[in-house]
C-alpha cells in the first residue's frame, strides 16, 4: 500500500479535518481496512510570517517537512493548504516525492462541472498570487477576486478567527454576502473556497446560489484515489 504524507498545521482545524475526511472516504472505499498516512505539523503562524517576508525560507521551510515525511518512508505528499502553493513550482522541483498539488485538483473539476468564472476566497496571499489564474486558465478558466477592502475583511477573518478555530455565524452571512454580490457584478457562476478552513464555515454545496468549490473535499478525494491506485 502506498503511504502519503500530509505537511499538516497550516493550520491545524484543516489537518484534523484531512485526516478525518481521509478516514471517511477510505472506509467508503476499502471498508475495513485503513490508509498510511504520515503528518507532519508546521506552525502556522511562522509560515504566513515567511510568506509575508521572505518566500525563499518559506520553500526551506517545506522542504524541510517533505524532507522529514520522505525519511518516514512516504510515497507522496500534499499540504492541507492553499496558501503554501505559493511556492509550489519550486517546491516541486526539489521535493524528495512527488507533491498533489491542491489548485490542480480544483481547476480539473472547475472544469468537469462547466465553470468558466471563478470567485477566490482564502488568505490575501492566496487572492493576490498569481498560482490560481495561472493554473486555472490552462483550463479555459478565468479567477476573479473580491477588491481590496473585501479582501481585507476576508484576510481579517480567515487568519483572526477561521485559523483560531472560531467560527462564526456573523462570518458566514459577511461571506455569502460578498459572493452573492460578487455574482451580481462579477458574473461569477461558481467560488473557489481556496482556503481549508473556509468548508469549515461555509458547509453548502452552493453559497448564495453559487456552486462552491470545496478545495479540500476535492484534494481530499485525489489523495484517497492516488493512494488506492498506486
Amino acid at each position: 500500500m502506498s503511504i502519503v504524507g500530509i505537511v499538516g498545521g497550516l493550520g491545524p482545524e484543516s489537518t484534523i479535518d484531512y485526516y478525518r475526511r481521509i478516514l471517511e472516504a477510505w472506509e467508503r472505499e476499502e471498508p475495513g481496512t485503513a490508509p498510511a498516512i504520515v503528518i507532519d505539523s508546521l506552525d502556522v503562524r511562522r509560515a504566513l510570517r515567511l510568506v509575508e517576508t521572505d518566500r525563499p525560507a518559506l520553500v526551506e521551510y517545506l522542504l524541510a517537512s517533505l524532507r522529514r515525511l520522505a525519511g518516514a518512508g512516504v510515497d507522496f505528499a500534499a499540504m492541507t493548504a492553499n496558501t503554501p502553493h505559493i511556492v509550489f513550482d519550486e517546491l516541486a522541483a526539489r521535493s524528495p516525492v512527488p507533491l498533489l498539488s491542491i489548485v490542480e485538483v480544483c481547476a480539473r473539476e472547475a472544469q468537469r462541472r462547466g465553470l468558466s468564472r471563478l470567485a477566490l476566497l482564502g488568505t490575501r496571499f492566496t487572492m493576490e498570487a498569481p498560482f490560481y489564474p495561472e493554473v486555472c486558465a490552462r483550463h479555459g478558466i478565468a479567477v476573479v477576486t473580491p477588491g481590496a477592502a473585501d479582501r481585507s475583511w476576508v484576510h481579517e477573518r480567515y487568519v483572526g478567527e477561521l485559523l483560531r478555530g472560531d467560527f462564526r455565524e456573523e462570518t458566514r452571512s459577511g461571506f455569502v454576502s460578498l459572493v452573492g454580490r460578487l455574482r451580481e457584478e462579477e458574473g461569477i457562476d461558481g467560488v473557489i473556497l481556496g482556503g481549508t478552513e473556509l468548508p469549515l464555515l461555509l458547509t453548502t454545496p452552493t453559497i448564495a446560489d453559487v456552486p462552491a468549490l470545496d478545495t479540500t473535499a476535492l484534494h481530499v478525494a485525489a489523495i484517497v484515489e492516488r493512494l488506492r491506485t498506486s
